[in-house]
């Protein structure tokens, strides 16, 4: 298991649609496995596989808070089967959007269907902050960022700051 960088926008990776896993393997679960010691390491609570510069359809999260027991979950090729009409609002953050945070309106409740750590189909009825987790992650695997549901001079701004620091770290 290992920490691995995690891209940070503006970044084209991060843009693209991530690809379906034919099926769960030893590679595939020693990559969830990287995947959560990264997250826990940048103090997340989801992250999907593109993140790490991997267009794979995967995603790990843990909404534990921190002195609960960790409940890491694992999700293959996700779908949203269902989203409630009803909206909730949650500031989110992410994690390839370093120190950004927006109150972002997503369905309050979903049902999702997908493949777990041993590659068994599941369905999981979520609402309150799982289901806006699991929506924010969903996005990344179709180069959706929450910055994307802002209006575009925030989103600019913040890309621009993005850009700054990326070209700043870059110099040194």
């Amino acid at each position: 298991m290992a920490v691995k960088p995690i891209l940070k926008e503006p970044n084209k990776l991060l843009r693209q649609i991530s690809k379906s896993v034919e099926k769960v393997t030893k590679e595939e679960q020693k990559l969830m496995d990287d995947m959560l010691d990264t997250m826990y390491a940048a103090n997340g609570i989801g992250l999907a596989a593109v993140q790490i510069g991997i267009p794979k359809r995967i995603i790990v999260m843990d909404i534990s808070k921190d002195n609960e027991k960790k409940e890491p979950r694992f999700f293959v090729n996700p779908i949203i089967k269902n989203k409630n009409p009803e909206k909730a609002t949650y500031e989110e953050g992410c994690l390839s959007v370093p120190n950004q945070f927006a109150e972002i309106d997503r369905p309050s409740k979903c049902e999702v269907e997908y493949l777990d750590y041993n590659g068994k189909k599941q369905l999981l009825k979520a609402d309150g902050l799982l289901a806006t987790c699991i929506q924010h992650e969903m996005d990344h695997l179709e180069g959706i960022l929450f910055i994307d549901y802002l209006s575009k001079l925030k989103r600019s701004m913040i890309i621009k700051k993005l850009s700054k620091i990326k070209s700043n770290t870059a110099v040194l």
